[in-house]
């Protein structure tokens, strides 16, 4: 019959092997997992800064004019300056998109044939 003592001297020496093998293991995930990006948020508005300099926002309804048209690369700093969006994004049909909201984002949403289709901020 096995005494308990020596039962539990055996699970011992299988868990002291255990941890042997994965420690190391682990110490190198650990190490290679590297450090995060610097992800910080813009700087506040400073004092003194005038209104046109704090607008981040898109302004769509100042491009709609454009729907209809043939969409052209060469047009698109056009529309992002007079839209006064930062970003602008193409979107074709069935095209993957994020869903994050860029109110300083210009999306230009185009149909099958490159025909600009919508204009939208976010």
């Amino acid at each position: 019959m096995n005494h308990p003592l020596r039962c539990a001297k055996k699970k011992l020496a299988s868990l002291s092997v255990l941890l042997a093998s994965v420690l190391p293991v682990s110490v190198l995930l650990v190490a290679c997992a590297g450090s995060p990006e610097d992800v910080s948020a813009p700087a506040p508005p400073t004092v003194g800064q005038t209104s046109a300099e704090m607008n981040t926002t898109c302004d769509a309804e100042a491009v709609q004019y454009a729907i209809g048209a043939p969409f052209d690369e060469a047009n698109v700093p056009t529309l992002q300056s007079e839209s006064g969006a930062k970003q602008v994004r193409v979107l074709r049909p069935n095209s993957a998109a994020t869903m994050d909201y860029r109110e300083d984002r210009l999306n230009i949403l185009l149909e099958s044939n490159d025909m600009i289709e919508a204009l939208r901020c976010g």
